[in-house]
């Protein structure tokens, strides 16, 4: 069969004078390719068609008509061969590969019976009830990357090679706390036994779709001036300062001012080019602020600030002094307290397993990565595994070219369903968290939940969908959760001076500090924002025990004001493995001689 092109169904179209817009003709060249027809051939079926219904206009709506009347009756009945060469291309997932295997069986056994088989053939043995099922069926059937293989996704995807020779498997390349003897296994293989909900419950949580590209500047401002109050009164209470100056008046003393930090250019921060924009309270403008008198800071765009210093013109502040942001505390009720007196000497440990997208190497769409996972969940038996998007990630080379030959939501619900029945004996709750890189999903931040509508009621019990961000309580214990990489955004825009701890510390501080998961104004382009939506779902309702932060930044594991924070990185780099995060969790007593002790016992990253 000759290949079939735009091109050519214009030349056919315009033998009848027939005009029509490139999005007539990508419909038509895809029923020629659905159909098996060439340029000519469908044009003299339309022509049929639409004389036979009084001249019908060549339009999207009438070619819909076309297609179902004519197309799908007459074409859509191929003879057997055609069938067969059809359904070994086609998708298949494992009940149809089942069946096909079964049939396979059943016509090589018939054919077996009419025949004689030579001496020493092995012949394939019969289904009786005593063997119901070949090895080879069973398996497909146990096997949890059936539903993952290449040939599902891309008829020309071939296991990667870098990734198969990978080496260091399992190795620990990052840790926390203590850790000698610690076995890391889950507690008790039972769901029922995790308390695992959103933190603000789903009266006050994102857990719909909603309507986004509808916000105005005036909205956007309004949302940003009130963070500056908000922040602003923490930091007057805590520093007990009696009140804020106008950044812009002139003053021959030294004044107190609050304001954000911005650049005064596109370009990025720099500690000449930095300028406190002030709320309307202290006068609504910017002014440009002279950093050489302060011996340490870390600033960045969007960071609400206290400053003290000098403005004597009102055209430039001198800064002196920088206070910073405090956090939130600790999740800490009188439920939980009460849950902590009936704690026994040695309470039982949680594990959790943190793995963040994409599943899938650079080099192909095989899920060669996430079925490494699934088996190794099955062997750890972790009580919650909580997996961070992208599922189908946009900056894959084949999704990006529309190489594959599946829909992208189809293609995330094969991959979901195989977490979903690979981990069923397992036991674990099951975390899935969105990303603003999964091609199917809303590209919008905050992100509402993944919805999987052919969940059984039995799965729908121990899987969880979660906006991004979102605060979870797992146990008694808070969970802060992104999947946006806010440590490689914030980290090109931060400057420092001095600062005296690592640039993550300092970012992951800001977080805290500023009390939500994306700090950073303006953001960066590739993360599309709703203020209004931020306002209510994207702040921290309080400083979590534990901070997922995933990122293509390196993997780390620290303790950052008291809260654990965690990369545990991507699952693969490019063509090759990359590593995921596991940690165990006790709940303890709030305090240990007035001071906090933290949940989280121990932690680990892991090469997959």
């Amino acid at each position: 069969m000759a290949l079939v092109n735009a091109d050519r169904i214009e030349a056919e179209l315009n033998i009848f004078d027939i005009v029509c817009g490139d999005d007539i003709l990508d419909k038509m060249l895809e029923q020629c390719l659905c159909n098996r027809l060439q340029g000519n051939e469908i044009v003299l079926e339309w022509v049929a068609f639409s004389t036979t219904k009084g001249g019908l206009k060549l339009s999207l709506n009438t070619l819909e008509q076309f297609e179902h009347e004519v197309l799908n009756k007459k074409y859509k009945a191929k003879p057997a061969i055609a069938k067969r060469e059809e359904s070994h291309n086609r998708t298949r997932d494992i009940n149809s590969l089942h069946d096909l295997i079964k049939a396979e069986e059943e016509e090589e056994s018939l054919l077996d019976s009419y025949s004689t088989p030579a001496k020493g053939s092995q012949k394939r043995a019969l289904t009786t009830p005593e063997h119901p099922q070949s090895k080879r069926s069973a398996a497909l059937i146990a096997s949890p990357g059936l539903l993952l293989c290449s040939a599902s996704f891309s008829p020309s995807a071939t296991p990667s090679q870098k990734y198969s020779q990978r080496g260091g498997r399992g190795e620990v390349v990052s840790t926390f706390g203590a850790i000698q003897g610690t076995r890391w296994a889950g507690r008790k293989g039972q769901t029922n036994g995790v308390q695992l909900e959103l933190l603000e419950g789903s009266e006050d949580s994102l857990i719909n779709n909603y309507k986004y590209m509808f916000q105005r500047l005036r909205d956007v401002r309004n949302v940003l001036t009130e963070k500056i109050e908000e922040l602003g009164e923490e930091l007057r209470t805590n520093f007990n300062i009696e009140e804020f100056s106008p950044v812009s008046l002139p003053a021959q003393d030294s004044v107190t001012v609050l304001g954000q930090v911005c650049c005064d250019s596109n370009g990025k921060l720099n500690s000449q080019s930095v300028l406190l924009e002030a709320g309307p309270d202290q006068g609504g403008r910017q002014v440009p602020v002279d950093l050489s008198e302060l011996r340490d800071y870390s600033l960045f765009p969007g960071q609400v600030v206290v400053m003290e210093g000098m403005n004597t013109s009102g055209r430039k502040f001198v800064a002196s002094k920088l206070f910073e942001g405090v956090p939130l505390p600790f999740y800490s009720t009188p439920i939980k307290q009460e849950m902590d007196m009936d704690i026994p000497d040695v309470p039982e440990q949680l594990m959790v397993m943190v793995a963040c997208g994409p599943y899938t190497p650079s080099d192909g769409l095989t899920f060669d990565p996430l079925v490494d996972l699934i088996n190794v969940i099955a062997r750890d038996r972790p009580d919650v595994c909580i997996l961070l998007g992208p599922f189908v990630d946009s900056k894959h080379e084949q999704i990006e070219k529309s190489l594959v030959t599946e829909t992208f939501d189809a293609i995330f619900s094969r991959c979901v369903g195989s977490i979903v029945e690979g981990t069923k004996g397992v036991g674990c709750r099951l975390v899935f968290v969105p990303s603003q890189r999964d091609v199917h999903h809303h590209f919008i931040y905050p992100q509402p939940p993944f919805i999987l509508p052919d969940l059984s009621k039995d799965d729908t019990k121990r899987v969880t969908l979660v906006p991004d961000p979102c605060t979870l309580l797992i146990d008694g214990v808070t969970f802060g959760l992104t999947s946006t990489d806010i440590l490689f955004h914030m980290g090109a825009e931060e400057i420092s001076c001095a600062s005296g701890s690592d640039r993550f510390s300092r970012i992951l501080k800001h977080m805290l500090t500023q009390r939500n998961y994306y700090p950073l104004y303006p953001p960066v382009e590739e993360v599309n924002m709703d203020y209004e939506k931020f306002q209510g779902y994207g702040q921290m309702p309080l400083s979590p025990d534990v901070l997922i932060v995933p990122s293509e930044l390196r993997f780390f594991i620290k303790d950052v004001i008291g809260c654990v924070c965690v990369n545990p990185g991507r699952l693969t780099k490019g063509q090759v493995g990359g590593t995921y995060g596991r940690l165990l969790i006790q709940r303890s007593s709030p305090s240990i001689d007035g001071k906090r002790v933290s949940p989280c016992v121990a932690g680990q990253v892991v090469k997959i």
